[in-house]
């Protein structure tokens, strides 16, 4: 296959709103320019390494130096410490906090496409379903009896909503996405594949095995939360699942049910939470970490990846490794035992030598 080179924002995918004055484009980064440049016209964004005269790119890590001295950009966000760094074909565009610039730049530039208000001839709605202002559903959904649908929300194809389920105005639900047993709040994206409102994982053991417990509990999502495609959400046993306001889940996670996570946390790939775990506000789960079931995590706690957390953890604590504890105990012991094994190399080493010296000279 020949190699095709890498486009940001490539016209078969994305639908641009170029050219934009750099005047717009710094006041949408929050940053500053030199008045005399502000009608230069700029067409897009791209990254340091292939951005050219009319476009914007950014830097915010002292890594890609190299590839800031080298860049043919029109512009660059920048922090006010590597202003000076930025080559001088390129206009800096100074900003406290370049990547969250970079974002709205790119939002600016690509905006996302308006909903339609239109229902696809192909989609199976029941009559009792209420639907809002200027939604967009598209071929094959399906929506079940009681359930509502706010304003301006988009619904991609072969998405299926389950009788009853809420969802609040602006929300966007992506292709194969099934919802049940779940109120979810305003402006929620739930990318392809999630599966929200299923049973929990619960059943009880009997003398001729297994029996299932029924999962009467819902899921509650609040406001302003991202959902990575196909994540799993468990509906509760006998009280709610919850995720709070601003929180963004990546893909393929699992959380069970009774689970309450708390507002603006960060759950990275491949995270699996266990029923009934309670995760305070701005907590950072990093990917592939485990939960044992009824643990509790304090607010702003940082998790790191592949760790196993099977007990209760403070506010505020960094923990690492399985079973996770405190990331400086953790690394301490590493070191220590780093150590050790080198200090035992060399013994077991000198050891060898000597014996072999012995056997020569016998």
């Amino acid at each position: 296959m020949a190699v095709i080179p890498p486009i940001a924002g490539d016209q078969r995918f994305f639908v641009g709103s170029g050219p934009q004055t750099l005047g717009s484009v710094a006041a949408a980064a929050g940053g500053e320019v030199p008045p005399a440049t502000e009608q230069l016209l700029l067409d897009g964004v791209a990254p340091l390494h292939s951005a050219g005269p009319t476009q914007v790119s950014f830097i915010d890590n002292r890594r890609y130096l190299d590839a800031l001295a080298q860049t043919r950009a029109g512009a660059v966000i920048v922090a006010p410490a590597l202003a000076a760094k930025v080559p001088a074909g390129a206009v800096p565009i100074v900003t406290q906090i370049p990547y969250l610039g970079w974002a709205r730049v790119a939002a600016l530039f690509y905006p996302e496409p308006p909903v339609l208000a239109w229902v696809h001839e192909l989609a199976v709605i029941d009559p009792s379903a209420r639907l809002g202002e200027g939604v967009q559903i598209g071929p094959f959904v399906v929506i079940g009896a009681g359930a509502e649908i706010g304003d301006g929300c988009r619904i991609d194809a072969h998405a299926a909503i389950g009788p009853g389920v809420v969802l609040g105005a602006d929300c966007r639900v992506g292709s194969h996405v099934s919802i049940s047993h779940a109120l979810i709040g305003a402006r929620v994206r739930l990318f392809p594949g999630v599966r929200i409102g299923q049973d929990g994982f619960g059943f009880a053991v009997g003398p001729a095995g297994f029996v299932s417990v029924p999962q009467l509990g819902r899921v509650v999502i609040d406001d302003d939360v991202e959902i990575g495609a196909n994540t799993t959400i468990d509906r509760g046993s006998a009280q709610d699942t919850v995720i709070g306001a601003g929180t963004r889940i990546d893909n393929l996670v699992m959380i069970g049910h009774n689970v309450r996570v708390g507002r603006s946390c960060v759950i990275v790939a491949q995270v699996g939470i266990a029923g009934s775990v309670e995760i305070g506000d701005g907590v950072v789960i990093g990917g592939q970490a485990g939960f044992v079931g009824h643990v509790r995590v304090g607010d702003r706690v940082r998790i790191g990846a592949q760790a196993g957390v099977m007990g209760d953890v403070e506010a505020g604590a960094e923990i690492v490794g399985s079973p996770a504890a405190p990331a400086r105990t953790v690394l301490r012991e590493i070191a220590w035992l780093r150590r050790a094994v080198r200090q035992a190399r060399g013994d077991s080493g000198r050891a060898e030598k000597g014996g072999q010296g012995g056997a020569d000279g016998a």
